[in-house]
Parts: C-alpha cells; sequence; structure tokens
C-alpha cells in the first residue's frame, strides 16, 4: 500500500541487506576469519547515528556506503523512537552475523529453543518490521514495547525465518555449509528424516502464524484500550498489523519464485499451497490442507482439565553441579514464618500452616545462595514466599471468579508498591501488596535510581504474565510451544532472580555485556532449564489437582498430539540440551566475549563469580523440588480437597509453581 519513492527506498534496504548477508559469507564465513569479521561489524553502527546531525565517518566499503546513504534517506521521517528501535535491530542483525560464524567455527548445531531466539536476530525479520512501520504507520511509543506488539512482530519473525529455512535448506546446508537451519536442527534433535524435521518445521511456522492472529484479535485491542490509544493510533496499529500480514503472504510468494533458492519444483502460477503444482491442485488437496490447519488450531482449546495423570515420571536429571546449603538455614525458616504471619499471607485462605511447612522455600534460597549472609539469606526466602504466593494466588482467587479485571487491577497496583522518583506508594489493603512493599523497601535501600528501575520492572514482567496465564485460561487455550517458553521464564520469575543476582557483582560489568549474545544465551539456558525442571515435578499438581494448562509436558502433548510419556521425554530432553547449552556457552563464548569488550580482570572475576551463582542457582533448584512435599504424590493427595479463600480481598520473585 506505500506510494512509489517508499517502495524505492525499501527495496533499496533489502537490496542493501542482501548484499551485507553474500558478502559477509564470501569474506569471513567461508574463510572462518573471526576477528576480521567483528572488525567489520564494529565500524557499521557509526554509520547510525540517532542525531540526524551527527557526522558519520568515510566509508570504507559498499556495505557503509550503503548504510550511510539509506539511514540518511530514511529517518528524517521517523521519530526518534523509531531510529533507536530500528537501529538496535539493524545492529541485531548485523552482530548477530558473528554467532552464526562462531557456530561454523565449532561445527556445531544450536538447539531448536536457541535456534529460534538468535534466527530472528540474524534472520533480520524484526528489522524487517521496522521496514513495515516505515511503509505503513509507525507504531505509537506507548504500545511499542508492550508484549502484545512484541508477539507480533516475534510471530511474524519466526514464520518469516522458519519459511525461509524451508526454501533454503539446499542451498545453505549442502552449497554453503550452514548449520543455522530449522529443518536441519530439528532434524538433529529429534533425530529424524529431513522430510519429517521439514513437516515439523511447517506445523511450527503454522502454529506461529495462529500465535499472531490469537494475539492480533485479542491481546492487541486490550492493549490499546488499557494504553487509551487515540483513533489515529488505533489505526496506525492496525495499518502496521495489516503490513505485517502482507509482509508474510509477499515473501511467502517471493521464495516460490526466486532463483535464488530450492524451488525448482515450486509453484510458478501464484499458488499459495506449497509443494502442489499450480494446475493440478485438487480440491481435495486443499481441503486437505485447511483441515490439519483447523485441526491444529482447535487442538489448543481442547484440553479437558483435572485429568488423572499421576503419580509424575521423574527422570533421571543431570546435574554437573555441585550442592551447597547456607548454615543460615534452619533461622531462614524462622524467621520466614514470622513474616508471612506479620504480612497476612497466612490469613487469606490461599496458604495455611501445612503449605509453608510443604513448600520449604528456605531450602530453595539456602541452596540458591549458600554465601548470604543471615540478612540476605531472610530477604531472599522471603522473595521467594511472596512471589510462589502470588503465583498460587492469580489462578486460584481470580481464575475461579473468571475476573480478569480484577486481576489487572491488583497488577496495576502491585507495580504502585515500587514507587520510584520519590512517588508514594499506595496504603496496602492486603497481604500481597504488605509483602512487596515491605521487601522493595528493604531490597532497594540504598539502590542507584537505574537499579530500583530495572527491578521494577523485573517484578511488572513477573505479574504481568501472570495475568497472560489467566487470559489463557478464561479461553481454556493450551499455548505455543515458542511462546509458552518465552512466557514462563517471565510467569516463574527468572528476570527477577537474575537482577538479584547481577546487583550482587557492582558496577565492575558493563551493562552492555550482560546485554551480549552469549550472556543472554547463558541466562536463557539456566533460565529454561529451571522453568521446564519445575514442569516435570509440578505435572501431576497442576494438570491433575489444579486444572492447570501452563506446563511445558502439556503443551507439547498438546502440539504434537503425543501421550505423556512422549511428551516427558521432549521435555527432558531438552532440558538435557539446556544444561549442555549453559555449559557451552561458559567454556566457548564468554572467553571470546571477554576478550572482544577487553574486560578488565575485576570483571572477568565478577563474570566468574556471576556464573557461579547460576550454577548455585541450578544445583539449589533441583534440590529443592527433590525434597519439598509440594508435588509429592503423597501430600497431594491428602490436599486434594482444597478449597477456596473463605475471604477475598477488598481491592483485587521467583514464582515456584
Amino acid at each position: 500500500d506505500c506510494d512509489g519513492p517508499a517502495l524505492s527506498l525499501i527495496t533499496d534496504w533489502y537490496v542493501w541487506v542482501f548484499f551485507f548477508d553474500d558478502h559477509f559469507l564470501e569474506m569471513y564465513k567461508r574463510s572462518q576469519d573471526r576477528t576480521a569479521g567483528k572488525a567489520h561489524l564494529d565500524r557499521l553502527p557509526l554509520f547510525m547515528p540517532l542525531d540526524l546531525f551527527t557526522p558519520v565517518p568515510e566509508p570504507e566499503n559498499p556495505v557503509e556506503a550503503g548504510l550511510a546513504d539509506l539511514w540518511a534517506r530514511t529517518v528524517p521521517k521517523m521519530s526518534e523512537d523509531w531510529r533507536r528501535r530500528f537501529a538496535v535491530a539493524t545492529e541485531h542483525l548485523l552482530n548477530e552475523s558473528m554467532w552464526e560464524l562462531s557456530n561454523i567455527n565449532e561445527g556445531r548445531i544450536a538447539n531448536p529453543v536457541e535456534y529460534i531466539e538468535m534466527r530472528r536476530k540474524v534472520g533480520g525479520a524484526p528489522w524487517s518490521a521496522g521496514l513495515v512501520e516505515y511503509a505503513t504507520a509507525e507504531v505509537p511509543a506507548a504500545v511499542a514495547g508492550t508484549r502484545p506488539l512484541r508477539v507480533l512482530m516475534e510471530t511474524f519473525s519466526d514464520a518469516v525465518h522458519l519459511r525461509n529455512d524451508l526454501f533454503s535448506y539446499q542451498r545453505e546446508v549442502e552449497d554453503e555449509g550452514e548449520n543455522s537451519n530449522g529443518v536441519l536442527v530439528l532434524e538433529t534433535f529429534f533425530g529424524c528424516t529431513t522430510q519429517e524435521a521439514a513437516d515439523t518445521v511447517n506445523d511450527v511456522l503454522t502454529s506461529r502464524l495462529h500465535q499472531f492472529e490469537h494475539t492480533a484479535f485479542t491481546e492487541v485491542p486490550a492493549v490499546a484500550l488499557e494504553k487509551g490509544l487515540r483513533p489515529d493510533q488505533l489505526a496506525a496499529v492496525a495499518a502496521y498489523t495489516k503490513g505485517l500480514q502482507d509482509w508474510q503472504s509477499g515473501g511467502h510468494e517471493w521464495h516460490l519464485r526466486s532463483s535464488r533458492y530450492m524451488n525448482e519444483n515450486a509453484v510458478r502460477g501464484g499458488s499459495p499451497w506449497p509443494g502442489c503444482s499450480g494446475i493440478g491442485t485438487s480440491a481435495a488437496d486443499v481441503r486437505a490442507l485447511l483441515t490439519k490447519a483447523g485441526a491444529e488450531r482447535l487442538r489448543s482449546y481442547t484440553h479437558v482439565p483435572y485429568q488423572k495423570v499421576g503419580p509424575a515420571r521423574i527422570p533421571d536429571i543431570r546435574m554437573p553441579f555441585p550442592l551447597e546449603l547456607s548454615p543460615h538455614l534452619d533461622g531462614a525458616r524462622r524467621s520466614l514464618r514470622h513474616w508471612v504471619e506479620r504480612m497476612g499471607i497466612l490469613a487469606e485462605g490461599v496458604w495455611d500452616e501445612d503449605k509453608l511447612r510443604a513448600y520449604d522455600l528456605p531450602l530453595c534460597s539456602a541452596g540458591l545462595d549458600p554465601d548470604a549472609t543471615r540478612e540476605a539469606l531472610d530477604l531472599s526466602a522471603q522473595w521467594l514466599a511472596w512471589g510462589t504466593y502470588g503465583d498460587d494466588y492469580y489462578p486460584l482467587v481470580y481464575g475461579h471468579r473468571h475476573d480478569l479485571a480484577a486481576a489487572r487491577l491488583t497488577t496495576a497496583r502491585l507495580s504502585d508498591c515500587m514507587p520510584l522518583d520519590g512517588v508514594e506508594a499506595p496504603l496496602p489493603v492486603n497481604a500481597m501488596e504488605r509483602g512487596l512493599a515491605d521487601l522493595w523497601a528493604r531490597t532497594t535501600a540504598g539502590m542507584t535510581p537505574e537499579a530500583k528501575r530495572t527491578l521494577k520492572d523485573a517484578v511488572d514482567v513477573m505479574t504481568e504474565s501472570w495475568v497472560w496465564e489467566l487470559s489463557n485460561h478464561l479461553q481454556n487455550r493450551v499455548p505455543d510451544p515458542v511462546d509458552y517458553l518465552e512466557m514462563r521464564r517471565a510467569t516463574f520469575g527468572s528476570e527477577l532472580t537474575l537482577s538479584l543476582c547481577r546487583m550482587g557483582h557492582g558496577p565492575a560489568v558493563p551493562p552492555e555485556v550482560y546485554r551480549s549474545g552469549p550472556v543472554r544465551s547463558l541466562e536463557n539456558a539456566a533460565m529454561d532449564f529451571a522453568c521446564l525442571l519445575n514442569d516435570v515435578f509440578s505435572y501431576q499438581k497442576e494438570i491433575e489437582y489444579e486444572g492447570e494448562i501452563h506446563n511445558a509436558i502439556l503443551v507439547v502433548q498438546t502440539f504434537f498430539g503425543c501421550d505423556y510419556p512422549t511428551g516427558l521425554g521432549i521435555v527432558h530432553d531438552l532440558m538435557s540440551r539446556r544444561m549442555s547449552q549453559f555449559e557451552h556457552v561458559v567454556e566457548h563464548e564468554l572467553p571470546i566475549l571477554y576478550d572482544d569488550f577487553q574486560l578488565t580482570g575485576e570483571a572477568r572475576a565478577a563474570m566468574r563469580t556471576y556464573v557461579a551463582d547460576l550454577r548455585n542457582w541450578l544445583a539449589g533448584i533441583l534440590h529443592w523440588h527433590r525434597e519439598v512435599d509440594r508435588y509429592k504424590d503423597e501430600w497431594l493427595s491428602r490436599r486434594a480437597h482444597g478449597f477456596l479463600p473463605d475471604r477475598q480481598p477488598a481491592v483485587p520473585v521467583p514464582a515456584l509453581r
């Protein structure tokens, strides 16, 4: 729908990005010259200044010349917020080429979770989404960073990249020696044939498009209402959403027609059905494809809750890191008992003395941070208790009442209980608010404003994810695997845990190191292992006793149409691979990162301590799951006839499920 000049500019951007990709392949990937490749990439951000009046260096090659020209022609029409987002997306697109180069150097094939995450950056679809804004309408800053708009971009990205992988498998794997192709990744992960892997990639692609539609029709209108968007802003979001859809269909058609890819047998007549001949496609073929897609979509809504599934099967879980426990454990248990009583957590009908004993959250803290002081261990156990209580509270109170509006109000008030810049917090009216206000005041004493903002954002991510879970509950919708794994990190409170870990290491480590691909890969591998571990242990508790749908084993069962043992096997395999990924990053990627950033000895020591903290976190969480009664069949059976709170609140950290 864009005009001629805009179409020409966007075409020039695509000429440039494809030239960059081929140029990087010929100059650095084929020769595996990592040093020269990094030097080439390090200069490119200089040609994307946010300030239009900042001079840029003299270009030294066609990549730099093209970027300088395109940036100067594009950014005057867009806001500073868009420039910042587009510059970041462009840097990711360029810099993550080093991730691909590193994998080629090591002859290593990524695991599926890591692959989809990194492919978004390497593949450039987030960058393309920025060009869609240029062609249609700029997304208002008020919603640009929200989950619904992020999911639109990510589902768009995943579908674009997986489609490209299907078409480019032969060219990339057989000709270029690429390891970064979704078909090859799944072929290796599942030990299946190329065609079976391609079929699975297509199933994931279809699921991501279903997620796009679900988000566009349910979550985007809700966040637009919540943020109070004006009619013109609503129209901009709608135009952008349509632009992403147009890009999908146009990209599909281009893959069918372009000689760049493995498409000798592709349709030349514009049929939307890959693999079917344009003239000979029968109505039966089309009906079969539509029926399969419809069945996959419907399957997400057909789960029957409270089915008998237990007792849970616990596989042999590899833990390469030793367990250490804090000597202050017994004291933390006594301290937590007094704290939850003071906050009123045992007075609202969600928890009682029996549950508090069965959960033994100080045991988890004692393993997570074995070297903590007595005061720090008390604080850690109380954060755990608060987050776990909140995660139990939302589905029990708001889920049974089907009251999404009250859940949103609660979430907003919880955010207000963490004031910044001298803003006065509201008077707490229930146990969650009292607990958070108390923890916030004690944790942030002496923190910098930036550190406070980081902690507040981490807690907000966790509480908002509980609303996402509740929304799925009300629709009886089992989420798609990619969306689930990414949101599970939030519902588990992983970002909160990481934020607290980082704060103990002072300013020695530059923020850009924490934002780098290797460190995020390290953290995500640890988070995913812990989340999947929790899902393995909590399967019976959640599926049989709570009617829960947010469990990785159930998500896998629903997506692949398999039984519990098969789903457990897939999740266990993924856990093992996430642990291997954690070890791989520590051994191979972090040393290179330290050299790339020229870290000081102090910063390297701080990063080693951070890695040790993550190892303790993983070992401590596994030990806690094995020891506590919370997930054991005997305790669950005794608590089978649970009850709803007999008193509802007046106003409606890591959450261990």
